[in-house]
């Protein structure tokens, strides 16, 4: 089933909830921003995935799940924590590898971990965490808590053989899981035509018997629905359901990568005509909900506030040497 071309009802939204996710949206995008000049400046190290472009997804997903739902996704893993609820001062102190880190900065960017706010993981090995979002439906079923999982996986993990091997049990036990694929269109430099005999998706679930819908990943109402739909699917006792999400990632697949396999006009032209926070801000100006210098504000606002979650992370102490053996399995 393909309800990508499906008309929104936009107006069913609640404004306070629109005005409250464009903030969120606007929030992400200036952490992300920030954080390539801390990557630049060499004060984040490792890899460091980026999320621009793509904040209405998690967007979507979050206005549409309870607290007591959890999330599990990849290494490009900075805006599922923040969208959790997870302190972005302690989540930026991890990304600077400090001691006031949600993962008293051992995590790094690539492993941020929340558990207390329903955040699982971002997880480095590509498609493993399918499995462990399955695990943890798995989970919800035994303890019949009526809480379901939110797995995200890229395009490039829909070819992991763990993630089939993951349907087939989700749906041989129905459990409560929203599979959902972040088809940015390239798999770290490798678009999805050259990777991928059939380009929808949505269908990798047929096998299974797993219900498929493609939705447009740039626009947040569509998100808002699809996810709304979904979750109503899987609480119902209908078991998963898959979501291939049509997104864009502005910048390459970390930040090492220059990206140049692809035009700067490809780009620039998602920016210009898909861009999600600014096809929200349109809809909110034209709705009457806020103004043009009222949006310029929140910019502003934002942007102090991120300056004292840096600051913050700049001052939080390194690890202590005793940390390097707490939390390890010997």
């Amino acid at each position: 089933m393909n309800d990508s071309k499906k008309k929104i009802q936009k107006s069913s939204v609640d404004n306070s909830i629109v005005l409250e996710y464009h903030k969120k949206m606007v929030y992400a995008r200036k952490f992300e921003e920030v954080c390539v000049k801390l990557y630049l400046s060499k004060l984040i190290g490792g890899f460091c995935h980026l999320y621009i472009g793509q904040e209405a997804v998690v967007s979507g997903v979050y206005a549409a799940i309870e607290k007591t739902d959890q999330v599990v996704t990849s290494y490009r893993d900075h805006v599922h924590i923040l969208f959790s609820g997870a302190d972005p001062k302690r989540v930026m102190a991890e990304l600077l590898g400090r001691y006031d880190g949600v993962c008293k900065g051992k995590g790094g960017s690539m492993h941020l971990f929340d558990t207390p706010r329903g955040f699982y993981g971002g997880h480095g090995i590509v498609g493993a965490q399918v499995s462990i979002g399955t695990g943890i439906a798995f989970a919800n079923q035994y303890k019949n808590n009526k809480s379901l999982c939110v797995t995200f996986f890229g395009d490039g993990a829909a070819h992991q053989g763990q993630v089939y091997e993951s349907f087939n049990m989700a749906k041989l036990w129905n459990l409560p899981v929203i599979y959902i694929i972040e088809n940015n269109e390239y798999a770290m430099g490798t678009c999805v035509s050259r990777a991928s005999s059939n380009l929808n998706l949505y269908q990798r679930g047929n096998g299974f018997n797993i219900k498929g819908v493609q939705v447009d990943g740039m626009d947040f109402f569509a998100m808002k629905e699809a996810m709304d739909d979904a979750v109503k699917f899987v609480r119902d006792g209908n078991g998963p359901i898959l979501l291939e999400v049509k997104t864009y990632r502005y910048r390459g697949h970390s930040m090492s990568d220059p990206a140049k396999y692809r035009t700067k006009e490809e780009v620039e032209s998602y920016k210009e005509n898909k861009d999600p926070i600014h096809s929200l801000e349109k809809y909110i100006i034209n709705s009457k909900l806020l103004t043009e210098l009222q949006i310029q504000k929140i910019y502003e606002e934002i942007d102090k506030e991120i300056d004292e979650v840096v600051e913050f992370a700049k001052n939080s102490p390194t690890p202590p040497m005793h940390e390097l053996y707490t939390d390890v399995l010997r």
